[in-house]
């Protein structure tokens, strides 16, 4: 089954909400790099729900008949990085992301401002 980019994000920020993943930030990539079009970013208090939210959305896309090109961290939960080609997602044990701090790295990607109870707003700079 073929899946935009950007549906395929909006599946990978549900599935991650729905475990209560702290701080879910989805930056727009398009027109930024070559690599893919959207990374999402999210945190969790404990290894296992870093496990638990990157579980959450490999099930989910995989009921969509997409699975990712790799993944790593999954067995320490600490940074769990899972490429979907056109989406990638980023999922941090809370230190670990502040240290890393991708969202500065990225800072000239437009945000898709997520709403209160994870629904999409408007891109914002």
């Amino acid at each position: 089954m073929v899946t935009d980019s950007k549906t395929k994000s909006l599946l990978c920020l549900k599935a991650a909400i729905e475990k209560k993943a702290l701080d879910p930030v989805l930056l727009e990539l398009k027109g930024v790099t070559s690599f893919t079009d959207y990374f999402l970013l999210c945190s969790g208090k404990s290894d296992r729900q870093v496990q638990a939210i990157a579980q959450a959305i490999e099930e989910t896309l995989k009921k969509k008949g997409m699975r990712p090109l790799g993944q790593e961290g999954v067995t320490g939960g600490r940074w769990i990085l899972m490429d979907y080609e056109d989406v990638v997602v980023h999922i941090f044990l809370e230190p670990m992301r502040k240290f890393y701090d991708l969202e500065g790295l990225w800072i000239d990607a437009p945000r898709i401002e997520i709403q209160k109870g994870g629904s999409v707003g408007q891109e914002t700079d």
